[in-house]
């Protein structure tokens, strides 16, 4: 990847063998990368920041732990690359499907740093802070206009797509959020960051 002088982003979307990396190493690989999404109302990007992993059928806080198989769930067991959408506590969260077909991992999209379209993220969001707007995966799928229709896409030829961005200098990881009765998946340290970055959620 370019470093962090934005005058030398791609628009191009990634290859589709960046996606066919293990789930742990894509995890980390998406940190700096830009999602781009394109609306009526306009496009806008953002630097992926933060990151958390799932580990499919042996990861008690996946979705797809134990092979669970729902119309929810149905896109984690297609190609590495595909989007995977779903909706929280009434917030939609973005998430790329990685692993093998019929091997369902998937990693969630947690924050990111605003890039292009600032001013149409700040009326998505109704407000002039773009930190507060973009630092949760609640967040920054209303920055940047996903919604469930996005769900079984790919995340290189539709009007959601991940290009090449930066190449962070450092790299921080600890336990994921939000997944207290997850059993010792609670604990395992899959969730990447930028360190220092100030969009993160958590540090």
């Amino acid at each position: 990847m370019k470093n962090h002088d934005t005058r030398y982003l791609p628009l191009l979307p990634v290859e589709h063998e960046f996606f066919l990396q293990p789930t742990l190493k894509l995890a980390q690989a998406l940190l700096g990368c830009l999602l781009i999404k394109e609306t009526e109302e306009g496009v806008s990007r953002g630097f992926i920041v933060e990151t958390e992993a799932y580990m499919g059928p042996k990861d008690q806080a996946a979705h797809s732990f134990n092979n669970r198989r729902t119309k929810r769930t149905e896109v984690m067991f297609g190609e590495a690359g595909l989007v995977y959408t779903y909706v929280m506590h009434t917030h939609c969260l973005v998430n790329v499907v990685s692993g093998h077909i019929d091997k369902p991992e998937a990693i969630l999209i947690r924050a990111v740093e605003p890039f292009i379209g600032k001013e149409l993220i700040k009326v998505r969001r109704g407000m002039d802070n773009l930190v507060l707007a973009c630092n949760g995966p609640g967040k920054l799928t209303k920055a940047l206009g996903i919604t469930m229709d996005d769900y079984g896409k790919s995340f290189r030829d539709s009007t959601i797509y991940i290009a090449e961005g930066f190449s962070p200098l450092q790299i921080s990881s600890g336990p994921r959020v939000g997944i207290p009765n997850s059993g010792e998946a609670k604990d395992y340290p899959w969730r990447y960051w930028i360190t220092g970055n100030r969009f993160v959620s958590r540090s």
